[in-house]
């Protein structure tokens, strides 16, 4: 692993400062060196490294998506993507990890699997060079109860084996569940505490018991695992805090109450909202059925409307609101993750920098990794990317692939600038 010394460029270290210019000495998988100043061409201390001269491009950490589905296969519905068969569909993951590293997603965090063991599959595969992809942390399927979101038996084929998430009914089946997918290797549970309108059980609609939840939560911690939520009520984003479950997903509906207790527990939760789907399903689906009449009926514009209230007020209180949810259905398809940044700063009123930040340093501890990834600092892990363009000034640049030249993962490029060679052997991107 040759070292990388990146000089000429704006830096946007993950501090919430504006960049500066300078330069980062990349050694083995690490940042060793940040400078205000400049090296030179051939500063003695770095003799025999690979020179980038960024030419004033902006220099950023990588970027880590919170709310990840892989193996969703940008299809309409969840039947769609449970019965893709499983050959195609560790395929499909590959293809999909690499597609995030390319878009400048060098950290993602399962969300859930549409298959028991996909997750971990694709993050060891990812952790011994098998396949390029981000780094990640492995999830379960989505735990629902029956008829809850994520049970798509048919009356006439109960077996929950067919069904897109893990069904349970009762505290033991709930234990055994848990048990199971710790016994797979997952780094995270994934409950479904609320409904999803599209499924046809209402987004305010809560259907576990408070001891399945209080199981989940036990289980799961006694084997060291993280539990996220599928949290749209009102009632399950309290459950969330309440319980003990780290990570909220959505959290449309929070009334007074739940934003009281999320504030006085802002350090032990993080919130990824998905507004791409609460947008795009209710605007932006028509050519696969769901028009913005039928959408409307179905309450995601109210829904819609109650989100971006909700995530207002964890603004103003300082409750961690991360990018990332529901990419890759039809309509949110995977590759147009940083469509959130823009959202955050159009709809919930974040500048460019908290949006930045968002998907940045905030992100080192929802992957369990503090401050080592997204930060440009010394002793940090080099995940780093290039980008033609100020996502302070236009945070819309991060969509645009061609922008992000380049994309450096663990310390090695996964994507390395546009270059020419020069006589003192300088490069240029």
């Amino acid at each position: 692993m040759a070292d990388v010394l990146f000089t000429n460029v704006r830096i946007f270290d993950g501090g919430g400062e504006q960049p500066f210019q300078g330069d980062v000495l990349i050694q083995g998988n690490r940042i060793s060196r940040v400078g205000r100043s400049g090296y030179g061409s051939s500063p003695p201390s770095v003799a025999g490294a690979q020179v980038i001269d960024g030419a004033g491009a902006f220099l950023m950490p990588g970027m880590v998506e919170a709310h990840t589905h892989f193996s969703w296969n940008d299809q309409p519905s969840l039947e769609s993507i449970q019965r893709m068969p499983p050959e195609e569909h560790i395929l499909w993951c590959a293809q999909v990890a690499k597609r995030y590293l390319d878009m400048g997603w060098t950290s993602c965090v399962g969300a859930a699997t549409a298959k028991p063991r996909l997750d971990v599959v694709i993050r060891n595969a990812i952790n011994d060079g098998t396949i390029v992809g981000p780094r990640y942390l492995a999830a379960s399927q989505e735990i629902t109860v029956p008829g809850g979101l994520g049970d798509t038996t048919a009356p006439h084929l109960p077996q929950a084996e067919f069904a897109f998430g893990a069904v349970v009914s009762g505290a033991e089946e709930m234990r055994r569940c848990v048990r199971m997918f710790c016994k797979y290797g997952v780094d995270s549970l994934k409950i479904n505490l609320s409904g999803e309108s599209i499924t046809g059980m209402p987004s305010e609609m809560s259907q576990f018991t408070e001891e399945e939840i209080r199981v989940c939560v036990e289980e799961a911690k006694a084997w060291g695992k993280r539990v996220a939520a599928h949290a749209r009520s009102t009632w399950s984003i309290k459950q969330c805090v309440k319980q003990g479950i780290e990570v909220i997903y959505h959290a449309s509906f929070a009334d007074e109450e739940a934003l009281d207790l999320l504030e006085a527990h802002k350090f032990d939760h993080f919130v990824a909202p998905g507004l791409a789907w609460l947008i795009n399903t209710s605007y932006h689906a028509s050519a696969w059925g769901l028009t913005p009449e039928i959408t409307r009926k179905m309450g995601y514009h109210r829904e819609l409307e109650a989100a971006i209230e909700s995530m207002k007020a964890m603004r103003r209180r300082g409750i961690r609101i991360l990018p990332g949810g529901d990419y890759g259905f039809a309509w949110t398809p995977h590759g147009t993750n940083a469509k959130d940044l823009e959202y955050f700063v159009k709809y919930i009123g974040m500048s460019p920098m908290e949006a930045l930040l968002s998907a940045t340093a905030w992100g080192g501890p929802m992957m369990k990794l503090g401050k080592e990834i997204g930060y440009i600092r010394e002793g940090c892990l080099a995940d780093i990317l290039l980008i033609d363009g100020d996502p302070l000034t236009d945070i819309t640049v991060l969509q645009d692939q061609a922008r992000i030249m380049a994309v450096m993962k663990d310390g090695e490029f996964h994507r390395a600038p546009p270059m020419r060679q020069s006589r003192v052997n300088r490069w240029a991107a």
